[in-house]
Parts: structure tokens; C-alpha cells; sequence
């Protein structure tokens, strides 16, 4: 019996620690938030900061894990590859890969050697070098922790300084002190996640992205994707080369794109762990895949199989339930033509919650059935005007 330790246990990974149950392991998860839902489900609950990999190897020790799982955090990615390396467990690249895969500037050095389609980058280290790379780059631009997830520290400059001004809050907020200087780049935006097994991409998914208050944090994901054959070939190609150059081990490679105008892909971020907001979910139900059991055996060092066909997509979903706002949470009111549609949900939010970060907070996550392509481009955009969080 697989002993595994999930670095871990808010709501986005309840279905990793039940996927790993289900296959009759025993699993333990670790955090420093001893309430988070995760905690329920799992047969032991380690009390550590799963952002620093000492304390994480600690926990693996006490527990005796003979396999070690991110959770949905870049964090704890970083530390589960520190501990495999440590206690020579399978199912995770070298911390020296991770650090380049999980750090932005050093993901953007590498594409650029490479020659992976992304924005032009310049890494800081201080405010310094904030006026050479605007003026490499040219404004706007992107200014970006190197560490940091879910669109955090992040902001857009349109004059040198407001990017004087972004750098030094992003180099407050990076745990690294390091920054990331983007070119600014415009299209539709999209996430696409894949499976590889022998540096082949075996799986893959991609999505459209929707946009609450904040530019840069993702509140919604549909399937079907609008992207063209084309585009996301291009980006499978990248996914495909980086595998081979950086010699990945077997499992999750996911990443957040912009399609230009002329269809070309911009690549921002990428990681080896699962995404955030019950995305695993969002794969299992568009395509039937059981991607979160996937992804535990993978990081286990287990084989994992892929049916050669699968059902056609389903035109889905998965939408974060956020208000407008600041004030009272009041109620969840959802539309009465969307709601008989909504065929899975978590909710978490309940009246007379404060609202005191409406671009942060999110009081559940729901799955809706558009039918149809035509019904879903037409309802996704709208979601969050039809399923609101009212506020007073």
C-alpha cells in the first residue's frame, strides 16, 4: 500500500487526496491552516508550512511516505521535488528542473534559449534594472513576481514610474527577490494542460479563460476551447520540445497562453502541478479522464493509462463564485435558466460573510452544461452576471 503525503489540503485539492484513496492508499496531508477542507478527507493531517521543503521533508519522515504529491501550489511543487530528491522518491524532476519550471524569470531565460513562442522578458533583481528592461521592452509592460501564483503581485505599467512603482511592490511581495519585466501582450487567453509519460505528450486539454476583476486571476475555464488546431498545435509542439530538453519525468504539464490576433501563442506561465479551482475536475468532467488519479499516480512514480479514444468534449463550465464588491455577503442568486444546468457545485460561502477582497475572494466553485457550442459562447462571458454573489 502506497503511503503518499500531499504537501497540502485546501478545497482545489480535495480531489487529489480522494483520487489517491480511492486507489486504497493511505494519504496524509500538511499545511498550517489546520481547517482547510482538504484536512477531512485525508487519514492524517501534518501540521507544516508546505511552502518551506525542510518542514516539508520533516512530515515525510514522520509519516514514512513512500511517495510525496503537490498540492495546487507552486510552493509546494518546489518542495515535493526538494523531498523526492532528498529521499530518493520517484514521480518528480530535480529541484534544479522545478526551480526552472516554477520561477519566472528563469522559465523565461529558457524559452528564450530554446526559442519557445512567449513575451519578451527581462528578470531584476532590484528597481535598477526596471529602466533598461523598459526600455529594451517598450511600454506598457508586465511587472511579475517570480514565485508567486493566481495572478498575486502582478500589475500592468504604462508609464516608467508606475514600473519603478510595480517593481518594488513585486520585489516586496517575492519570496526570492526576484522580478520578472514582460512585454505586454494582447489576445484571448486560454490554459492548456497535458499528460506526459516518456517526454510524449500522451493527454492534453485546453480552455478559454474568463476574467473577473482582476486581469490576471482566472475566475472561469470552458471547454470547448475557441483556439484553432493550429495554435495549439504550436503550443504542443513547446510543450514537446521543452519536455525533451529538460528531460521531464512522467506527469502533469500545464500552462496559461495568449493567442494573438494572427493566431500565433504567447506562453506565460507553466507548472507541474494541479491547477487551482477544481480544474482537475473541469478535465474529468469535459472529457472523462480521470485526470486527479492521474496525477497522484504519476507523482507516485506509478504508471498510468490513457483510453485511445475518448467521447467527444462537453461543452462546460467551471465558473468561481465571486462578488462585485465589498459589503455583506447576502445571497447566491442564480439564473433561472442557468441553474437546472449547474450539475455539480461547492460552495463554501455563506450569508453575512464579509466582502473584504471581491477581486480575491471566491465563495464556491460551480460546473454548468451549456449544451451546445453556440450556448456556451454566448453564456460563459455572461456567468458572472447570472450567477451573482449579492452584496450589500
Amino acid at each position: 500500500m502506497t503511503r503518499l503525503l500531499i504537501a497540502g489540503g485546501g478545497h482545489s485539492d480535495v480531489p487529489l487526496i480522494q483520487a489517491a484513496r480511492n486507489l486504497g492508499w493511505t494519504v496524509a496531508t500538511a499545511g498550517n491552516r489546520p481547517n482547510e477542507p482538504g484536512h477531512r478527507y485525508s487519514h492524517l493531517f501534518l501540521h507544516c508550512d508546505y511552502s518551506d521543503p525542510q518542514a516539508v521533508l520533516a512530515a515525510a519522515r514522520q509519516f514514512r511516505a513512500d511517495a510525496v504529491c503537490a498540492c495546487c501550489n507552486d510552493f509546494s511543487a518546489v518542495s515535493c521535488a526538494f523531498v523526492a530528491a532528498q529521499l530518493q522518491l520517484p514521480g518528480h524532476d530535480s529541484p534544479e528542473i522545478c526551480g526552472i519550471i516554477h520561477h519566472k524569470d528563469r522559465w523565461r531565460q529558457f524559452s528564450r534559449q530554446v526559442g519557445l513562442p512567449g513575451p519578451r522578458a527581462v528578470g531584476c533583481t532590484d528597481v535598477s534594472g526596471v529602466t533598461a528592461a523598459v526600455t529594451e521592452l517598450g511600454l506598457p509592460v508586465i511587472v511579475k513576481p517570480v514565485d508567486l501564483t493566481g495572478g498575486k503581485g502582478i500589475q500592468t505599467a504604462h508609464t516608467l514610474d508606475a514600473a519603478i512603482a510595480a517593481a518594488q511592490a513585486a520585489l516586496a511581495a517575492s519570496r526570492a527577490g526576484r522580478i520578472v519585466v514582460e512585454e505586454f501582450v494582447t489576445g484571448t487567453r486560454h490554459g492548456l494542460t497535458c499528460m506526459l509519460q516518456g517526454q510524449q505528450v500522451v493527454f492534453s486539454f485546453a480552455d478559454d479563460e474568463y476574467y473577473h476583476l482582476s486581469p490576471y486571476r482566472v475566475s472561469a475555464a470552458s471547454s470547448i476551447t475557441s483556439c484553432t488546431p493550429e495554435t495549439l498545435a504550436e503550443v504542443l509542439q513547446a510543450v514537446q520540445h521543452t519536455a525533451t530538453q529538460l528531460q521531464l519525468q512522467d506527469g502533469i504539464f500545464h500552462l496559461q497562453f495568449i493567442r494573438r490576433s494572427d493566431g500565433r501563442p504567447a506562453i506565460l506561465d507553466v507548472c507541474r502541478r494541479a491547477p487551482g479551482d477544481l480544474y482537475v475536475d473541469l478535465v474529468r468532467h469535459a472529457t472523462t479522464v480521470p485526470y486527479a488519479e492521474l496525477i497522484v499516480k504519476a507523482a507516485a512514480g506509478l504508471p498510468f493509462y490513457i483510453p485511445r479514444t475518448l467521447p467527444p468534449q462537453r461543452c462546460i463550465t467551471r465558473h468561481c463564485l465571486m462578488a462585485d464588491h465589498c459589503g455583506i455577503l447576502q445571497e447566491i442568486q442564480f439564473d433561472a435558466e442557468i441553474e437546472p444546468r449547474i450539475f455539480d457545485r461547492t460552495i463554501w460561502g455563506k450569508p453575512g460573510e464579509p466582502v473584504t477582497d471581491p477581486g480575491l475572494q471566491k465563495f464556491g466553485i460551480v460546473f454548468v452544461d451549456h449544451g451546445s457550442v453556440q450556448q456556451l459562447r454566448s453564456e460563459a462571458p455572461r456567468l458572472q452576471q447570472l450567477l451573482r454573489c449579492h452584496v450589500t
